[in-house]
């Protein structure tokens, strides 16, 4: 046993004879040996890291292997399509497209076509040619004297303080080169968003970023006055996040630089504090009267929620707030649980929220069940990267499809989910002057402007060979989906449907609802969050 304990230090204690031995032959080597001894000394004698006390100088090569494993792990060790969380696959679908290279692949398919869970296109044996140029869909028809004609795919919020300002400006140049929409994300409006132009969605959050009083409550005068600029199209109303939905932030005061403080209308030398709640409204009704006032403020521009869905009783209490008091919101962006983020807790990141595909199909059901989808259009976000994401998306009730990761693999990101840590290696997310420097501003506006236009090039391809002539044509019934046993069927034989106006007849001989509506719609108010439970 003692032969054994003796073992762990011999590679540290050899250091020192070894020093002795080679001094004449070297001193360069001799003195690194001496140093190696030393630092074996600090690991023997330091009391935080056990395998280091235990194992003095050998045990430094645990942490180093540690430290280079998400590297090891994605070059050598990765499957093409293990997604953690993004499939080496999908990046390089990304990469293909925003350099103009070649996004095709030969051989045939690597999917296993049997495999539960599997989907796929029915196609036409009459396909056609859409112009992926007409791929828009109008917000605020009707309610707004400002509506918006949005691009079928966005760029999510993504604020500037978790991006870079080389990174926003990339963005926001690529978004006006290519004519779709930039979402701020809660930091709101940086100097950077408006350099180059590009249509903003301004996304309003609990710490009212860019339009607070000085105890952090909404100031409608500061808000009208970002509003009514031409570059802000439409306004978005933050609930909740897919990543971290129920949870505020924080920004520690070393990170609020004078560009941050500015754009978010904080002082400098405090914390920067996002809520987890809002102080504007405390009721469903009361939120509605708060997106009819921000409309009003904005000049009529649209007005819209971001949520990712939690409790379904509170997501219809707040569509019976709308139909007891005749306001609604202009939209609805669905925000999955599998959404991204700078820094999440991992409970919240793993285990709060529902994912996309659930929440929207609850939203688009809730909406039509309450003759209301008409009014309002429904966006989505959460691990959209293809052609084929939006068009699942788009037959699960989305008018359009929101990316945040997706853009940033587009302006070099490799995955790195070091996001937290200011240490992104590509510059995409960090406020390290030097490392944000590796973004070239005009070279990469380029890459997310040709890869949002080739994605839509390739939905254009989708929806033609289903022989449909729009995007808005995509119905459950064009996907397939392989369940349990081999079984296939159409998304429109997986999922729940509601008829039109089904959850306003209240008569004994309706049809029933199916859950969870036959459990919570009853059981919400207008009046209040919380649900009677009996």
């Amino acid at each position: 046993m003692a032969r054994q304990s003796l073992s762990r230090f011999l590679p540290w204690l050899v250091t020192a004879p070894a020093a002795i031995v080679v001094w004449p032959l070297s001193a360069w080597a001799s003195a690194g040996l001496g140093l190696l001894f030393v630092l074996g000394w600090v690991d023997f004698r330091q009391t935080k890291q056990a395998v280091r006390r235990n194992y003095p100088l050998t045990g430094r090569l645990r942490y180093a292997l540690e430290y280079i494993r998400p590297e090891l792990r994605q070059y050598f060790l990765e499957e093409d399509e293990e997604k953690l969380p993004f499939s080496r696959n999908q990046r390089a679908l990304v990469y293909a497209r925003a350099k103009l290279e070649n996004d095709k692949r030969g051989f045939g398919s690597i999917q296993d076509m049997y495999r539960t869970g599997t989907e796929w296109m029915a196609h036409s044996l009459q396909p056609v040619q859409p112009d992926p140029a007409t791929f828009r869909v109008r917000v605020g028809e009707g309610a707004c004297a400002q509506p918006y004609e949005l691009s079928l795919l966005n760029i999510s919020g993504m604020s500037f303080g978790a991006l870079s300002p080389n990174a926003i400006k990339a963005l926001n140049r690529g978004a006006a080169l290519g004519g779709f929409a930039h979402d701020t994300g809660e930091g709101s409006i940086s100097v950077h968003h408006r350099e180059h132009g590009g249509d903003l969605i301004w996304q309003i959050a609990s710490g009212y970023f860019g339009c607070r009083t000085p105890d952090g409550h909404f100031d409608p005068e500061r808000f009208a006055l970002q509003a009514l600029s031409p570059q802000v199209k439409m306004i978005e109303v933050k609930l909740s996040q897919g990543a971290k939905p129920g949870h505020g932030g924080v920004l520690p005061k070393a990170k609020v630089s004078h560009e941050i403080a500015q754009a978010r209308g904080v002082p400098m030398g405090q914390d920067c504090v996002s809520p987890a709640r809002h102080s504007a409204f405390s009721s469903p009704t009361e939120l509605m009267n708060f997106v009819t006032r921000l409309r009003q403020l904005s000049g009529g521009k649209p007005v819209g929620l971001k949520l990712c869905v939690g409790q379904p009783a509170e997501w219809f209490a707040m569509v019976k707030a709308m139909l007891a008091t005749g306001q609604t919101p202009d939209f609805v962006v669905v925000d999955g649980a599998e959404g991204g983020t700078g820094a999440a807790p991992i409970e919240f990141a793993d285990h709060v929220g529902m994912p996309l595909r659930d929440g929207l199909r609850l939203v688009h059901n809730t909406l039509v069940g309450a003759g209301l989808r008409e009014r309002i259009k429904i966006g989505a976000s959460g691990k959209v990267i293809s052609a084929f994401d939006i068009a699942r998306c788009l037959a699960l009730g989305a008018d359009w499809c929101n990316s945040g990761r997706g853009f940033m693999f587009a302006l070099g990101c490799i995955q790195s989910r070091s996001c937290h840590t200011d240490h992104c290696p590509t510059g995409v997310a960090t406020q390290d002057p030097v490392r944000q420097r590796a973004i070239v501003v005009t070279d990469k506006a380029e890459r997310v402007f040709y890869y949002h236009a080739n994605t839509l090039h390739a939905l254009a391809e989708l929806v033609g060979a289903a022989g449909l002539h729009r995007p808005g044509d995509i119905t459950p019934h064009h996907l397939m989906v392989r369940h349990a046993h081999g079984h296939a069927k159409s998304l429109a034989d997986s999922t729940v449907t509601l008829a039109q106006g089904q959850l306003l007849n209240t008569a004994p001989d309706a049809e029933p609802w199916p859950s969870p509506f036959a459990e919570f719609w009853t059981r919400s108010s207008a009046e209040h969050w919380s649900w009677a439970s009996h």
